[in-house]
């Protein structure tokens, strides 16, 4: 059964899903990290490949940008194609100068003045929190591993680009404890809340606010190989 925004069929897709909002990353991942992997979807471009990590299967999809997108594209996953755990694997701002580029941080919650919630089923929350399991095995895997991996409260924004008569940056870290942001956890988390699911979220400081550094289009695409590893091994 395909949706109008997947046309992949019930099967097709693994019961772990892991989510960079990049097409271009997910086929990255498709080409260097799995076996046999089979493109399952291309409507939209929102590229989704099916394969396996060390004998797992695992689906990799691109979630595009924004709540609207992620929220669509997770809950079709978990609702129509029986999909148990999502792990976000995005990029992000820092709102702090200690955390640098290519830090890879786990989102412990994630605090969004978003209406995306309050107007899917009517929850009012503004932190929401992944699933506490799924955090402690990516933890778990990620100091098996070797790789440096920071907890910490991420902001979850629908908007890109702010004017100054709004919270920027500083301003949010004060009153929020968030130490970097992204524009798609809060509707993973929400949906998962909703429908029974786990739901995580991996970024990969890409830029920073305090310092203007910034990565490459292409090392966003290719370079974040540590926060696709760890992602991978929480699958196994």
């Amino acid at each position: 059964m395909s949706t109008p925004h997947n046309q992949a069929e019930k099967g097709q897709i693994a019961k772990t899903v892991l989510m960079p909002g990049d097409p271009m990353r997910a086929k990255f991942i498709a080409e260097n990290f799995l076996t046999d992997a089979v493109l399952v979807n291309e409507v939209r471009g929102a590229l989704a490949y099916t394969g396996f990590y060390k004998g797992t299967e695992v689906t990799v999809m691109a979630s595009g940008m924004g709540m609207p997108s992620m929220g669509i594209y997770s809950y079709e996953l978990f609702s129509v194609y029986d999909v148990e755990n999502i792990i976000r694997i995005g990029t992000s701002g820092s709102y702090v100068e200690n955390l640098k580029l290519y830090d890879v941080v786990l989102a412990d919650s994630v605090w969004s003045d978003s209406s995306f919630a309050k107007v899917q089923n009517g929850c009012t929350d503004q932190v929401l929190y992944p699933s506490k399991e799924l955090n402690q095995k990516i933890l778990g895997c990620a100091a098996e591993i070797g790789i440096p991996l920071i907890p910490t409260r991420v902001h979850s924004t629908d908007v890109f680009y702010s004017e100054s008569n709004v919270d920027d940056y500083r301003a949010i870290h004060q009153k929020h404890q968030c130490t970097c942001v992204d524009m798609e956890s809060f509707a993973l988390f929400h949906n998962a809340r909703v429908l029974g699911k786990n739901a995580a979220c991996l970024l990969t400081i890409s830029d920073s606010f305090p310092t203007g550094e910034k990565t490459t289009p292409k090392e966003r695409q290719e370079a974040f190989t540590s926060m696709m590893k760890i992602a991978l091994e929480a699958c196994l």
